[in-house]
């Protein structure tokens, strides 16, 4: 046998090896898990989330804010923390930016959103909301999770 045919022999019986390990042991996915939290302990109609609160809120978040309590919170609770049992908490990992961009919050309240990260049921659309009003729910949103840090 050949140098050549040799050195194809070793690099094909090496591709079969990392194939059948890459295939018996497959890779995690990049980023972070998206499983929520447990929560067993916490009563129905508690908060979800403990949220920090920043000592100030820019214009437009003080607006959304206010939005936020009037069309949102009586599902997503105080200060976004969420509700066992009713809604989730949008200060959670799971709605930082990179994962949930501000125009899933628009689809969101337009739309409403079929369960797929919790088990509290389909989000129903928001009537009269406009996506103006939702851009600003989405900075009052995005400076909580900032203040707790999730960038």
């Amino acid at each position: 046998m050949s140098k050549a045919g040799l050195f194809v022999g070793s690099v094909l019986v090496a591709g079969i090896a990392v194939f059948g390990y890459q295939l018996m042991n497959p890779s995690q996915p990049a980023g972070h898990s998206m499983t929520p939290p447990d929560l067993s302990g916490i009563e129905d109609g508690a908060p979800i989330a403990t949220v920090a609160i920043p000592v100030s809120f820019s214009e437009n978040a003080v607006i959304g804010q206010r939005i936020f309590e009037a069309k949102c919170a009586d599902c997503h609770g105080a200060n976004a923390a969420g509700q066992k049992g009713v809604a989730p908490p949008l200060v959670h990992k799971i709605y930082e930016p990179s994962h949930h961009s501000d125009m899933a919050f628009i689809m969101a309240a337009k739309n409403g959103v079929r369960a797929h990260h919790w088990d509290f049921g389909n989000m129903p659309q928001i009537e009269g909301i406009t996506d103006g009003e939702v851009k600003l729910v989405a900075i009052y949103v995005r400076e909580l999770q900032r203040e707790n840090g999730i960038n």
